[in-house]
This record gives C-alpha cells, sequence and structure tokens, in this order.
C-alpha cells in the first residue's frame, strides 16, 4: 500500500492511529507537494487571461517556464511521501536486529546509521525541493491572477510549513547519529534552509497582505 494512492480519508486516517508512520515527515511532503499544487493552480488560471496576455512576450515564457519547473519539484516530492514512512520502517527494522554477541550489536549499530543516515536524506531533501520551489512564488504573486491572491498566500504557508516540518524531522534524526562530520554538516545546511525560508516567506507574504488589504 502506498500513501500517495490512498484517498484523503483514508490517508488522514492513516496518521490518526497508533502507528509512529506516516508522521510528520509524510505531512511535510504532502503540504509541499499541496502548496506547489496551489500556485500551479494559480498559474493555470492566470496563462489565459487578457491582462496576462498583453504581458511581454519574455515575462510570459518564464512565467510558464516557472510553473514547468514548479511540476518537475511536485513530480520528485510525491514520491518522498511514502519514502519517509519507507526509511522510518527501515530504522526500526535495524533496531529490531539481534544483539546478543559482540558481532550482532556492532552489525546492528552499523544498520541503524545506516537507515538513520537515509531517513535524513529525504526530509532534507523534501526540505531543499520546497525551498527551491518557494523561490519561483514571488514571480507567479506578481504577474499572475490577482484574483488567486488568497490561493498564492496559502501555497507559501504550505511550501514553508513543510520545509520547517521537513527540517524538524532531519533535527530529531541527526540526534541519533555518532558521525559528527554529516551532524555538522546537515546542521549547517539545514539552518541556512530555515534562514532562506523565513526570508522568502516573509517577502512574499507581505505583498499577499498587501494585496487583500490587510494591514
Amino acid at each position: 500500500m502506498y500513501l500517495i494512492d490512498l484517498k484523503v480519508k483514508q490517508f488522514i486516517d492513516e496518521v490518526d492511529s497508533n502507528s509512529p508512520a506516516p508522521g510528520g515527515g509524510s505531512v511535510s511532503a504532502l503540504l509541499s507537494v499541496l502548496g506547489i499544487s496551489l500556485s500551479k493552480m494559480v498559474g493555470h488560471l492566470s496563462i489565459n487571461k487578457k491582462k496576462f496576455l498583453k504581458l511581454d512576450e519574455s515575462i510570459q515564457k518564464t512565467f510558464k517556464n516557472n510553473l514547468i519547473v514548479l511540476d518537475n519539484f511536485k513530480k520528485e516530492l510525491m514520491p518522498l511521501i511514502d519514502a519517509d514512512t519507507e526509511s522510518f520502517n527501515l530504522i526500526m527494522k535495524a533496531y529490531s536486529l539481534k544483539k546478543d554477541s559482540e558481532e550482532e550489536i556492532i552489525l546492528r549499530n552499523k544498520k541503524i546509521e545506516a537507515a538513520t543516515i537515509e531517513a535524513i536524506k529525504v526530509p532534507f531533501r523534501v526540505a531543499y525541493l520546497s525551498l527551491e520551489a518557494l523561490k519561483v512564488l514571488d514571480f507567479i504573486l506578481e504577474y499572475g491572477n490577482k484574483q488567486t491572491i488568497s490561493d498564492l498566500g496559502v501555497s507559501v504557508l504550505a511550501l514553508s510549513s513543510g520545509i520547517e516540518g521537513a527540517i524538524y524531522n532531519v533535527m530529531i534524526n541527526l540526534g541519533s547519529l555518532k558521525n559528527e562530520r554529516i551532524i555538522s554538516d546537515y546542521k549547517e545546511k539545514s539552518k541556512d534552509i530555515l534562514n532562506k525560508t523565513n526570508i522568502f516567506k516573509k517577502s512574499v507574504l507581505e505583498k499577499v497582505y498587501l494585496l487583500l488589504g490587510i494591514e
């Protein structure tokens, strides 16, 4: 069973269970996918409007190319909804290995470390791709259909929440690692992603608030 194939209610009920997975990581990936989908909806509702068709051809081309870029991010993010849960299950499987001898303990620890690294890679990729998508939204807002401002605002919120949630999952798994070099590298990169996310989020939402008349 793949999470991505579930109906909305089934996914909701799967999260609302006594199983630790799917959890925050898969939900964060889904949030980002929904955020991109909303921004693409804004694009679809813009490209055939009279105001859009009056724009310079280079702007129209860039706008349409950005929609293609967003679609590529969406396609890469969708499988990560399941990948996050799968990577968590690998950690659980590693922890269930026997530890009755010194050799078994060493093997078990190696498996746990390797599985944990994989469980870090997935949400980090979610955060990275989501940030790249978030960077496009300012252009979509500037030249998109102004009747869809609220939708783009929700897109920004969904993507930024997806990013922050994914980074939470990176950080909590870092606590189980032994490799200090990997820990330091991911901490530095995660901090950079969060800082950039806040900058882009603030920049776009300030324009959204202004256009919506929110003081």
